[in-house]
């Protein structure tokens, strides 16, 4: 099968950075699905992960997390898909990945596919997808809308890929003020777009911009990049007994500032379940199920920006250069094999 890999970490500006590459097949067993992978999309993970991890000598590292395609394979103990099913998952970041025509994936972390999105845009969601809804609901526990009392959550980063569906979930599904920090006009524009009643621009003093909105009080902040930069600003913002989750993995923080207000702090990561194998990993085949929904009922949009055609070395070297400079916006997106 044609798939891209690499055997050396490094810079993307490597000739040997990523490579078109041949390899066997995969054969299914115990509650896996082989799934023809479709459509893709890349995100920062990918990025961090061909900087830094070499695979054994003489193996190839196959890349990529999201991934739409349609079930061809089910191993013997599968029991929540058939051949045939169209699906979309965020993979495992301990198995070979969707930058290849088959991949093995797990079916307590893949649902069924949203039926009104073609293929590249679904690609776009489930990664970013399963991030932000573990953030609101399993992290910082936000309430549903009709119940708690008027908050305000603070998103460092909301152009981005997580940023771009946390302001959609945020607004749709819970009765947040929700205010996003962008600095580029047309980051501020698609922030605006998707739904944030506010934005702010985080290169200026962010407490002063709060305070001039007619907003209630930051209850909730997520910080989706560049934490250590923002950390005591982040804290001088939060309200007292508010929570602060993050995704990033920024430099040391001095949590001790947390205690005068009694903060929280919370991090994410969407592999922890697979990565543990923990008695709920299944709740991600569930929430995939549930995002379809709402995307089906229109509700929640793909959050595509990018297209760069077919999945092949170049095309993906390319998006990793573009997520690298800091100037993606929403998600990129490749599509079939070439």
């Amino acid at each position: 099968m044609k798939a891209v890999g690499y055997q050396t970490a490094g810079s993307i500006d490597r000739p040997d950075a990523l490579l078109d590459i041949e390899l066997p097949r995969p054969v299914p067993t115990g509650r896996d699905l082989l799934v023809e992978v479709q459509a893709i999309a890349v995100n920062p993970v990918d990025t961090k992960v061909r900087r830094s991890a070499t695979p054994p000598p003489g193996e190839y590292k196959v890349l990529g997390y999201d991934a739409v395609g349609i079930v061809r394979e089910v191993g013997p103990e599968v029991r929540l898909f058939q051949p045939g099913d169209a699906v979309w998952y965020a993979g495992a970041i301990d198995r070979s990945g969707s930058n290849a025509e088959f991949q093995l994936v797990d079916e307590r972390i893949v649902g069924h596919k949203p039926v009104s999105l073609p293929a590249a845009e679904a690609a776009a969601l489930p990664l970013t997808g399963i991030t932000a809804w573990e953030l609101l609901f399993d992290r910082l526990q936000v309430p549903l809308a009709g119940q708690g009392h008027p908050a305000s959550l603070l998103i460092v980063g909301a152009a981005g890929g997580v940023g771009s569906v946390l302001i959609q979930l945020a607004r749709q599904r819970t009765g947040l003020t929700v205010i996003g920090t962008a600095s580029r006009p047309e980051s501020r524009a698609w922030v605006t777009e998707l739904g944030a009643h506010h934005v702010i621009d985080h290169r200026q003093p962010l407490a002063a911009q709060i305070a001039a909105l007619d907003a209630p009080p930051v209850d909730y902040v997520i910080s989706l990049t560049h934490t250590d930069t923002y950390f005591t600003q982040l804290v001088e913002v939060l309200a007292p007994q508010g929570k602060l989750a993050l995704i990033d993995d920024p430099e040391p923080i001095d949590v001790r500032l947390l205690k005068r207000k009694s903060l929280s702090l919370h991090w994410e990561l969407m592999f922890t379940r697979s990565l543990f194998q923990t008695a709920d990993m299944e709740a991600q085949h569930h929430l995939l199920n549930a995002l379809a929904g709402l995307v089906d009922a229109g509700v929640v949009r793909s959050t595509v920006q990018t297209r760069l055609g077919p999945i092949c070395a170049d095309n993906l070297k390319k998006a990793h250069a573009l997520l690298e400079s800091g100037g993606a916006v929403g998600k990129i997106v490749l599509e079939g094999f070439r």
